[in-house]
Order: structure tokens, then sequence, then C-alpha cells
């Protein structure tokens, strides 16, 4: 079997993978977290392209057919360059995926007004990927985003249970529905925010939904899986696989059992990204450090 490669900048793509394996636990799985390069949000469309097909170029050396960008900021800045552009030349049958459309698809089910706030990085904003994708598809929506430059990095020291958290949450919502006080259904359009969904919840008005990407990805990954079965078999076309093989024990050794192996890697500390994931998946996490 072929793994699914997820890949994100860092550590906020394991909420997605921890949906994705919630919702198709009888696969493979490679998460690839680009630690040494965080953050992407503040990085140029041009970098984050080539940092993003690195990422990317790496899990099909490792025989994954199928690549998951658990990653805002790379689904808006790299994604349709890597499709368009690259794919054809590596590998037209290999497939690499985003989370910002399988969110857009999700609206009509969600929103009753047609007005939509999105709570993401700066990055992700200015980039407008949202906003562009949305009217695509839905262009009588209207649609509000909000940067919050402080809640990954609340997260990701620990502060996502603390009063202090509180201020810049509420502070942040407020803003959004300054914006535009008709929002009625509210993207966490970054991987990180699921663990402030505590507080963010605390400070919505009533009646807003909070859509958080993990679940609406993992269900879309379902079914896409349904449509092209081919792409978990495993494939010569692949490059070495790590060890050697595919097969063996997972690097983790918590993930391992009957139903699927997960491989976590790193391009930073190996020992600071377990700490981290263990918070993000709630469970003792191993990895491996690598360059890409």
């Amino acid at each position: 079997m072929a793994p699914i490669g997820v890949f994100d900048s860092g550590y906020g793509g394991l909420t997605v993978l921890k949906e994705i394996m919630s919702v198709i636990p009888d696969q493979d799985y490679l998460y690839l977290g680009d630690n040494a390069r965080a953050p992407y949000g503040t990085r140029s469309f041009d970098i984050v392209y080539r940092f993003t097909l690195d990422a990317v170029k790496y899990l099909f050396d490792q025989g994954c057919r199928l690549v998951v960008l658990a990653c805002n900021t790379a689904s808006a800045k790299a994604l349709r360059n890597i499709q368009m552009l690259d794919l054809p030349k590596i590998d037209p049958q290999r497939r690499v995926l985003g989370v910002i459309r399988p969110t857009v698809e999700k609206l009509p089910q969600l929103t009753r007004n047609g007005h939509i706030g999105v709570l993401g990085t700066p990055g992700t904003i200015q980039s407008q990927s949202y906003d562009l994708e949305i009217q695509k598809f839905f262009p009588q929506y209207t649609v509000t985003g909000h940067g919050c430059p402080m809640w990954v990095p609340l997260v990701e020291n620990r502060e996502a249970d603390t009063p202090g958290a509180d201020y810049f949450v509420e502070q942040e919502i407020r803003r959004l529905m300054r914006k535009d006080p008709e929002i009625d259904t509210i993207i966490l359009g970054c991987t990180h925010y699921p663990l402030l969904i505590d507080k963010i919840r605390q400070y919505v008005p009533e009646g807003v939904r909070i859509v958080p990407q993990g679940e609406i990805v993992a269900e879309s990954l379902k079914d896409y899986l349904g449509r092209h079965p081919g792409l978990t078999q495993a494939t010569p076309l692949g490059g070495p696989a790590l060890d050697g093989h595919l097969g063996g024990p997972a690097l983790d050794g918590h993930h391992a059992d009957a139903q699927h192996q997960v491989t976590y890697l790193t391009t930073e500390s190996a020992d600071r990204f377990g700490d981290m994931a263990s918070l993000f998946l709630g469970k003792p996490v191993k990895a491996r450090r690598v360059e890409l």
C-alpha cells in the first residue's frame, strides 16, 4: 500500500491528519512538517511555492502517490502552480490536494445568509485565496477575511488554555464581526485554530457557525479515494521507501496497528516535533528528522 502524504509547514496539519485517520483508518500515512523553514505565512508566493514543491517531491520519493497540503498557506500560495506546472512533468498520475476547496464546497450546507467570515494567518488572508475560491463557486456570497497574527504562537507556546489567550481570541473575533455583523459562518482558515476552539466558541456570537477544516477535508478525501482507488496502491514509480520498505514497523511506535501505519518526519528537531505533536494528537509521538 502506498502511504498518503500529508504536508504542513509545521504542526497545524496534524489536526487535519487526525481527522483523516479517523475517517479513513485503513490507509498508511506519512506526515512531513517543514519546521526548520516555518512559518510559511509571512513568506512570499515564490518561496512558499518552492518550499512546498520540495516537500511534495520528497513525499513522492518516499512512495506517496497522493499528497494532501494540510496547510492553508501552502494551499493558497503553491497548490495551483504545482498542479498545473509540476505534476504533468513529475508524474501525471500522481495528485496533490489542498484544504481550501473542500471547505468552500461545503459552504452551501453551512451558511443561511451567505455572509462568510474567514479567520487565518495574515499570509492566508492577504492571499485572498478564500475570497477568490468562494467567489468562483458562489459569487452571491459576501466574504470577509481577518488575520490573527497571535493565534499560532499562542498554540505553539502552549498558551491556548490560558487567560491571556482569551484576550487575543476575543479581540480578533470582535474585529471580524465589526467588519460584517451579518456573518453567520466562520471558517477557521488555519489548521492550528481547532486547538483554540473552546475559546473561539465562547466569543463568537450566538447562532454563528464555526467551521474547522479537518473533518471536511477528511470526508472530501474519503470521497476522492473512492473515485481514485489506484492512488493508494503501491507502485514502482515511487522512489525508495523509508528504511527501504513500507511494510515494516512505523517509526512512531504508537500508531502501528492492524489498520494502518503512520510515520512522522520533520526538518527540525525530532524531539521537539514529537513533544509538540503529542499536544495536537493527544498521544505520544516519535519522529525522524530529514532534510529536503
